[in-house]
């Protein structure tokens, strides 16, 4: 959708939201629906310049990938457990690694032709396991050699490993397009909510943003609280004596980390281009 001179790229989650804003005055048509849906994702925040393609999106698709392939290796885990229970007296442990899966087969001896099915294909089922534990692994290396090419410092900091950074770099794109670190925030849904009722005001977690930024954020959170070195964990701490509940405090760790987040990546962007002007 056209925004001056600019090309916006709306997401499909902001279609959903276009007869909040407007119906097109009885008229529908594609022009009318894309106008409603680029001002609903601008108004949102989920609309992007469109931009060359760059390291940002390698980092997305790979991104993504993953996620396929996480899903996958749950999928074929649990189908494994199905099959260990009606193998195995108790069945086998929850956490369970191909290796592990492999141990407890062989311990199985078949009783008729039910069982050696089921054991085949518990077999199949540990080498898909293996496949995708391999593919994960190229995955994240992927991920890393791209990070660290692209000149990001996000691994510098604790609890951000090359899975995280590259979703963070993948997710948020140029990062200069939020002019301020609260609208990063608000954006991942780091941000609190004011909640008022009467005289009587308080925060609550924002339901909003992108669910995946903010996993990522809950994720570096956890980590440095459980860091006693790392500078969340002192943050962390001195929000808990400040009288704060433990969600509390680790909700206004995120918020803060947003904000060291959004500045590393401002940072790291201004390198680039002062490389690149130099270079020319």
């Amino acid at each position: 959708m056209a925004r001056g001179e600019n090309v916006v790229d709306v997401p499909a989650s902001a279609t959903s939201r276009v007869r909040e804003l407007s119906r097109g005055g009885r008229r529908k048509n594609d022009r009318i629906d894309a106008a409603a849906a680029a001002t609903v994702a601008c108004l949102h925040g989920d609309g992007r310049d469109v931009e060359p393609e760059d390291h940002t999106t390698a980092l997305a698709l790979l991104d993504e990938r993953r996620v396929n392939l996480a899903q996958a290796r749950v999928r074929t885990v649990n189908q494994l457990h199905a099959l260990l229970r009606d193998l195995l007296p108790g069945g086998a442990p929850a956490q369970l690694s191909a290796d592990q899966a492999g141990a407890l087969l062989r311990t199985v001896r078949p009783a008729g032709d039910v069982e050696s099915v089921r054991k085949d294909i518990a077999w199949d089922l540990v080498a898909e396991i293996r496949r995708l534990d391999k593919q994960l692994t190229d995955n994240a290396a992927c991920m890393q050699t791209l990070v660290e090419a692209s000149g990001s410092t996000l691994m510098a900091t604790p609890g951000i490993g090359p899975v995280m950074a590259a979703r963070l770099i993948g997710r948020t794109g140029r990062a200069g397009r939020f002019p301020t670190p609260a609208a990063f925030a608000n954006y991942t849904g780091a941000a609190p909510v004011e909640i008022a009722s009467a005289d009587k005001a308080r925060h609550r977690l924002s339901r909003s943003g992108d669910r995946q930024l903010n996993s990522v954020l809950h994720t570096i959170a956890v980590v440095q609280i459980r860091m006693p070195t790392s500078p969340g964990h002192v943050y962390y701490q001195r929000k808990l004596s400040e009288g704060k509940t433990t969600k509390e405090a680790r909700r206004c760790l995120k918020r803060r980390l947003a904000d060291h987040v959004w500045r590393v990546m401002i940072a790291d962007e201004r390198r680039a281009k002062s490389r690149l002007d130099h270079a020319a």
